[in-house]
């Protein structure tokens, strides 16, 4: 990987990392993790406490933010936390 890839990777993994806190501080939750499906080109985030929200209160929270993503993922899907 040169050094234009590393740097490209390293604020790609930035965004995601900020997307993941922002999405884990609108849900209030204590823990958050996320892994991306190369293949289907879609990133799904994991967030502690999801389902005790409705659908709709998910999209309404979700869809600003979700809106302003400036990443290359077909998807964006939200998952509650596995333990």
């Amino acid at each position: 990987m040169d050094e234009l890839e590393e740097s490209e990777f390293e604020a790609w993994q930035e965004d995601v990392a900020y997307l993941v806190k922002t999405l884990k501080d609108i849900f209030e939750s204590t823990d958050a993790g996320f892994y991306v499906d190369e293949l289907n080109d879609t990133l799904y985030v994991e967030l502690e406490g999801l389902n005790d929200y409705e659908d709709e209160e998910i999209i309404e929270l979700a869809e600003p933010v979700l809106d302003e993503l400036d990443l290359d993922f077909e998807d964006v899907v939200l998952l509650p936390l596995k333990h």
